[in-house]
């Protein structure tokens, strides 16, 4: 699944050709993603203005001057791709300026989503509701993470990965960065140090500006707008890495926590 530093490499993407430009045509070409497209689209998109572009966790955010905003998860397999050749089997709903500039939300599994809603009511959008703090924020950080896992006593790894927490992080980046920091994926997150959680929260912020600066990691399919890979999957420390070297010579190792793959060293990670 695209994680928030793929989000943010799309949403750039996005943002050279949409920004500042009026919507010529908002098309669905099926009436559901992972869920049914809200049946006004079209109506509220063509014609509009795009004012500016975001991101909230995993998610794009596209906002008009009708005062509106379009909601977009890319799910398991989407991406948005720009000024296509073709139309594409998979490509289910596409945004094309006056000036001739097109962007088609291209998802093989439709596990993505499209939603619209009034700006001024974005912060009550469902999945947006006790959502944490962004990672890269100034919102997020030692204090703040410490008081949120406060008496909590499952694994720090799994705490990371609570919206509630903090919002957007994935998998990969969450291993990367307790990594980074040394602190074991299993350790109940309330006993996690304050100085372990000032290296973690530097850490955090690291690994993710790290991965947007080299367009996130190619996972599966996924590809910026433009059509380029990711290239911070060369970067792994030990995302992906079972059996291999750690920095520090001992094997990285992989464990199942929940369905998900974790990879850590039990040398350095305490």
């Amino acid at each position: 699944m695209p994680e928030l530093p793929e989000v943010e490499t799309t949403v750039a993407g996005l943002r050279k050709i949409l920004d500042g430009e009026v919507i010529a045509r908002a098309e669905a070409f099926r009436a559901d993603l992972r869920w049914p497209m809200p049946v006004d689209l079209r109506q509220r998109l063509t014609g509009a203005r795009v004012t500016g572009l975001g991101r909230r966790a995993k998610y794009g955010l596209i906002y008009t001057d009708r005062d509106d905003v379009l909601i977009f998860h890319l799910g398991m397999s989407g991406r948005w791709r720009v000024d296509p050749p073709e139309m594409e089997k998979h490509d289910h709903f596409v945004l094309e300026t006056q000036n001739g500039r097109l962007a088609a939300l291209n998802d093989p599994r439709r596990f993505g989503s499209l939603d619209i809603m009034p700006s001024e009511h974005i912060g009550g959008y469902k999945a947006f509701v006790g959502m944490g703090p962004e990672p890269l924020s100034s919102d997020f950080d030692a204090s703040v993470l410490q008081t949120a896992l406060n008496g909590r006593a499952a694994p720090i790894k799994a705490m990371l990965l609570n919206q509630n927490i903090v919002a957007g992080l994935g998998n990969i980046y969450v291993c990367e960065a307790l990594h980074m920091a040394g602190i074991s994926p299993t350790m109940a997150a309330a006993k996690v140090s304050r100085p372990r959680l000032e290296r973690l929260v530097t850490a955090i912020k690291e690994v993710l500006t790290a991965a947007i600066a080299v367009g996130g990691s190619t996972l599966r399919d996924f590809a910026a707008p433009d059509g380029e890979l990711g290239y911070f999957a060369k970067d792994w420390r030990v995302y992906g890495r079972e059996g291999q070297a750690c920095l520090c010579g001992a094997p990285v190792k992989r464990r199942i926590d929940s369905g998900r793959s974790t990879f850590y060293c039990a040398k350095c990670q305490r």
